[in-house]
């Protein structure tokens, strides 16, 4: 039986020389995402969430949901401290969003 994750936008991010160089003269930080937003999944892309940022994120969410706590070497998450958890963002180079993926009990 699968699992259900909980994803918490932590953080919304801009990198302002990167956008000065190569971004639109308005752009700012993602206005979709917000700090804080929290959503929950089995496995389908939440209502709401930024397409882009799930297709970034949905393999973490389809490991979790699926059990797993094994992430590249055990040299990123202390799976110990925090089985269950991933911290990721999306694509956007010039304004990422930082992402907490937790598995959660039903």
């Amino acid at each position: 039986m699968l699992k259900k994750c909980k994803i918490r936008i932590l953080k919304t991010t801009f990198q302002s020389e990167l956008a000065k160089e190569y971004g639109i003269e308005s752009l700012s930080v993602c206005p979709l995402m917000k700090e804080g937003q929290v959503f929950y999944t089995e496995y389908e892309k939440p209502l709401g969430f930024c397409d882009e940022a799930w297709k970034a994120i949905y393999q973490y969410v389809f490991a979790l949901v699926n059990g797993s706590d094994n992430w590249y070497y055990d040299d990123w998450i202390d799976t110990k401290k925090h089985p269950g958890v991933a911290i990721v963002s999306c694509n956007d180079g010039l304004r990422p969003v930082i992402i907490k993926i937790e598995r959660i009990a039903d």
